[in-house]
């Protein structure tokens, strides 16, 4: 790191500055702890202060986790930073599946790489092993659940991925010098009241929270998804490393004092809570540096005042396939009735789940329960006003899927994804490109026919269109957002 950096850095660190949260981590030589540049913490001196870009990279020089503020709250790196590279794709992998048991070498084979070049290019980039990285992560989680959670200790150790209790003991002493029953002792609680899993998870301000609320409101599907008291619910359906399928909630909302999203989880998704706090920060995008998308999209504002607006997120989605299929049944019809389409495949074709939350009663049909459906798909989906086409198109992204001919999960390489989802018949550019956007989280996704985008932009022409969204890159994403928030 030069000395450039480092008094960059230290400039953010003592202005408490936001916009570099998670994009670095101080240890303090003198107290031996890692802090975020948001610490409140009396700011160290220079010479005592050694940076680090990952929360992994400081606790393998020997530095412990801050109990003031809290690294593992800290939100995580934009995939603009490296979109289509496969380190990042890997730091999404072990971040998710950190909890599951899933081996370095299994997680490389899902990148289609061997594991001795997984870590070499893991290690290039962040200064740590994918091991040493994995780590960390459980270490991270399993404090934040000692620290915010009623769980016992053992519950605990399995749900960060630890495999046992010894081992979870003896590495949280060797790493932070303190027993986890010393530090839950040290950590207040307020006891959930239905029993559930409490966690926050932290993002870069600001965060226009009822944006995102009202625009997964206008799309929440039926039965699957709701909206109570500003908060976001939803039914789960995941399978555990166990290779057994869990079913449960979730329930999402804002503490914006202190720059969190609460995350209350079902104790019944207790094996799958890493998949499901992963797929929570996509859905709400907590990746986001707002300030370094709205240094390129302020612009917009020349178009008509207010078009662009500072701390506008990229709505992501929880579950892939079902992203895919409401992308596919929005096809030249109003967000209204895909939504009603998508109900009526839900009360004909989901998993009915008991939640107790009005609302939640369904879990959305997987792509095996689509796959496996008797005789042709017509027979199933046009009496639910679904037209042949699109149901034959449905059926085809399920087989995809099922066959993992097709990745459009979070982190995925974008370009390559898209020439496959372009070579379903029925899926064309609007979809796909919708598709990139919100299932992968692509940041430059751009629908530039879609109705939404032209009537923002009108009277402009799809050229002019097109050649002004060259301007945005490579945010076109965030734009399109910014575009359907200003109807």
């Amino acid at each position: 790191m030069s000395r450039d950096e480092e008094r960059i850095w230290y400039a953010a660190l003592k202005a408490k500055d936001a916009r570099f949260d998670g994009h670095f981590f101080v240890g303090v030589s003198s107290t031996g702890i890692y802090c975020r540049p948001i610490c409140r913490a009396k700011l160290p001196k220079p010479e005592n202060c050694t940076f680090y870009t990952t929360a992994a990279a400081a606790e393998q020089a020997g530095f412990r986790p801050c109990l003031l503020c809290r690294p593992e709250r800290a939100p995580g790196t934009a995939p603009v930073d490296a979109s289509a590279a496969l380190v990042h794709r890997a730091k999404v992998l072990l971040e998710e599946n950190c909890g599951s048991g899933l081996s370095i070498e299994e997680i490389a084979g899902h990148l289609g790489c061997t594991d001795r070049h997984m870590r070499r290019v893991f290690s290039a980039a962040y200064h740590v092993t994918p091991v040493q990285y994995l780590q960390t992560c459980r270490l991270l989680l399993a404090k934040s659940l000692l620290a915010d959670t009623d769980l016992s200790v053992l519950d605990v150790a399995m749900a960060a991925g630890f495999g046992s209790l010894r081992r979870f003991n003896d590495l949280f002493k060797n790493k932070y010098r303190l027993a986890p029953t010393a530090l839950r002792r040290q950590s207040p609680r307020t006891q959930s009241r239905d029993n559930a899993i409490v966690l926050a998870l932290g993002y870069r301000p600001p965060y226009q929270w009822r944006q995102m609320l009202d625009f997964l409101a206008q799309r929440a599907i039926p039965g699957v998804e709701t909206i109570i008291d500003g908060q976001y619910l939803r039914t789960v359906h995941l399978v555990s490393a166990e290779k057994q399928p869990v079913y449960g909630w979730v329930r999402v909302g804002h503490r914006q004092g202190n720059d969190v999203l609460t995350v209350t989880v079902d104790p019944a998704l207790l094996p799958v809570l890493t998949q499901v706090l992963a797929r929570i920060r996509h859905l709400f995008d907590l990746f986001c540096d707002p300030h370094a998308v709205y240094e390129v999209l302020g612009a917009m504002n020349a178009i008509r005042p207010g078009l662009c607006t500072l701390g506008t997120r990229l709505p992501g989605c929880f579950d892939p396939f079902e992203m895919a299929v409401r992308a596919v049944l929005g096809q030249q019809i109003t967000v209204k009735a895909a939504r009603t389409l998508a109900a009526r495949l839900v009360a004909a074709l989901g998993t009915p789940v008991a939640t107790g939350i009005e609302g939640l009663s369904h879990v959305f049909p997987s792509p095996e329960q689509i796959v496996a459906l008797d005789g042709p798909i017509d027979g199933h989906l046009g009496p639910l006003g679904i037209t042949g086409a699109r149901a034959r198109t449905i059926l085809e992204l399920a087989r995809a899927v099922v066959r993992e001919e097709i990745d459009f999960k979070f982190g995925a390489e974008p370009e390559t994804e898209l020439k496959k989802l372009l070579a379903v018949p029925g899926i064309g550019p609007w979809t796909a490109q919708y598709v990139a956007m919100r299932a992968m989280g692509w940041p430059d996704a751009f629908p530039d026919t879609d109705f939404g985008v032209k009537k923002a932009l009108a009277p402009r022409t799809l050229k002019e269109i097109s050649a002004l969204a060259e301007t945005w890159r490579p945010w076109r994403s965030y734009a399109t957002v910014n575009l359907w928030n200003s109807l």
